[in-house]
């Protein structure tokens, strides 16, 4: 650390013991002698002002009190790429020749000299670098690519570059490191505050092919992604969380081979910002943990129709959000491909206080779905839920002039809004019947809860398991149940059960269809579990 700055010193990342800042000012203080730096902190605790000293404002600041002066011998400017690479590998001269003594053996009281050792050693060095194809020196204050053609010439056979929470001050500096290296495929430059592109410019060669790149917490916009896109025409992952988007815009003839996008931690203006988006053709994942998005609408789809927006978006992330209305989830059957979803933290979810129904009804809405909140969706619990549905809301349909005559089933535009996959639930099961309906309790009132012993004869090693299930509750709800309770492979079960008053006695459940009251089934009985 000396106690002049560098001619490039305005603009330039630092570290001031493991504090990180930007440098804001170069330049006289009075009435002090010598030069300053004046420091925008990271951390805003560590500063003292917002740039402004004795009535004389030097730079702004973000936070009031974000900005602090430093002398230059107190800064640290960082690395080259290399030399980074050498320390943490454990590959610099110091650590491998100390003073000499390694190149020296010793027999008896004589001392030979192993003439070409310091080019032995040099020459395994170079070895060892190019044997490194995954890298990683986060956090080992980096902030140059250091003289040309070295690093290509020293590690030939590097793909896979973490470079995150380091001291590179622009995009520049990146693709000089990348210009260097012919092969990467993976490039984490996260927690690097960074200057990017404001104008298009020719488009460079140093990431043409770069699979996946993080770009976490780097205070980039969505105009500058697009600005710096042209260059990255292989790219299939862009990591973005926790920066300054808010607003999108459409991406035209860039990002088209992008299949994950993550924009998780960016407080987006509106739900409405995704179509703008909605047209990358390959895109199948994208997550959107907490964006600030509240609604979810796709209105080039009608009821029953499905979209052209994300014609492949298998699978998609919207926990932690603002999602009021049930009628978003209605949107996502919407989605042609989609296989996957996660939308934990959403208000939504609060209008059903039993977990296991509020995910039935998920399921039901949505029809392609096969994991949901990570877990599977089995062939059963699918089944289940959607006879439920057509249970549940089938005195809602009457009431909105559906009928089982087809020329006189017309149910009403805001029965169709509420619940677009009816229709077709029908189709699949036939409409429900009149028997069905009657004395059919609201969804919200809480039924009798049985207390019942879960066994498995056929697996000693598996403990009975104590449950609580609604006397209401359809065999073929019960079956996806312990699916995910007990594990069990994809695989048909059978159910009978034992009863407490009858020892012996086993009673087949074979009726998907019906309830467990259906059966007699009293608390304290058993519940038999084959496949």
């Amino acid at each position: 650390m000396a106690a002049w700055a560098p001619s490039d010193a305005l603009g330039r990342r630092l570290l001031c013991g493991t504090e990180y800042g930007t440098v804001r000012y170069v330049g006289s203080v009075p009435p002090t002698a010598g030069i300053w730096l004046g420091v925008e902190w990271d951390d805003p605790q560590r500063g003292k002002h917002d740039g402004t000293y004795e009535g004389t404002q030097y730079f702004k600041c973000r936070h009031p009190k974000g900005g602090s002066f430093i002398r230059p011998n107190k800064a640290n400017f960082g690395v080259d790429f290399l030399t980074a690479v050498k320390d943490r590998y454990a590959l610099n001269d110091e650590r491998d020749v100390q003073h000499g003594t390694e190149n020296t053996l010793v027999f008896g009281k004589k001392t030979v000299e192993f003439v070409g050792m310091d080019s032995i050693a040099e020459q395994q060095r170079q070895v060892q670098l190019n044997q490194l194809v995954d890298i990683s020196v986060r956090e080992c204050a980096v902030s140059h690519a250091g003289q040309k053609e070295e690093i290509s010439r020293t590690c030939a056979n590097i793909r896979h570059i973490n470079l995150s929470k380091n001291l590179i001050s622009s995009w520049e500096t990146v693709t000089a490191i990348a210009s260097q290296v012919q092969n990467l495929e993976t490039l984490n430059i996260s927690e690097n505050k960074m200057k990017f592109l404001s104008t298009s410019t020719s488009v460079s060669g140093a990431f043409s092919k770069l699979r996946i790149l993080a770009l976490n917490q780097t205070e980039i916009t969505w105009a500058e992604v697009l600005l710096c896109a042209p260059g990255w025409p292989a790219l299939e992952e862009l990591y973005l969380t926790s920066n300054n988007i808010t607003v999108l815009e459409r991406p035209d003839n860039v990002l088209q081979t992008l299949k994950l996008l993550d924009l998780s931690d960016n407080q987006l203006l509106d739900g409405n910002q995704l179509h703008l988006i909605a047209h990358l053709p390959r895109l199948e994942q994208l997550i959107l943990r907490n964006t600030g998005i509240s609604s979810i609408h796709f209105p080039d789809a009608g009821f029953g129709c499905k979209t052209k927006m994300f014609p492949s978006l298998k699978r998609l992330a919207i926990n932690d959000n603002k999602i009021s209305q049930w009628s978003s989830i209605n949107e996502l059957d919407k989605l042609p491909s989609l296989r996957s979803l996660q939308c934990h933290n959403n208000p939504f979810m609060d209008t059903e206080k039993n977990p296991e129904t509020l995910r039935q009804l998920i399921i039901a809405k949505i029809s392609q779905l096969e994991v949901l909140n990570k877990s599977e969706i089995r062939p059963a619990e699918r089944k289940g839920a959607e006879l439920d549905y057509r249970k549940i809301f089938g005195n809602d349909w009457l009431a909105a002039g559906g009928n089982w005559n087809p020329e006189k089933n017309k149910p009403s535009e805001e029965f169709l809004a509420a619940h677009p996959r009816y229709p077709s639930l029908c189709l699949k099961y036939g409409a429900p019947e009149e028997g069905e309906l009657k004395g059919r309790q609201p969804l919200t009132l809480k039924n009798q809860l049985l207390t019942l012993t879960i066994k498995c004869p056929e697996n000693p090693e598996q403990k009975p398991v104590e449950k609580k299930l609604p006397e209401s509750m359809t065999i073929q709800r019960v079956k996806g149940l312990l699916y995910r309770l007990l594990k069990i492979p994809g695989s048909e079960l059978k159910l009978s059960y034992e009863s407490s008053k009858l020892e012996g006695k086993e009673v087949e459940l074979d009726n998907d269809l019906k309830p467990l009251q259906f059966y007699s089934i009293e608390n304290g009985d058993c519940v038999l579990v084959r496949w």
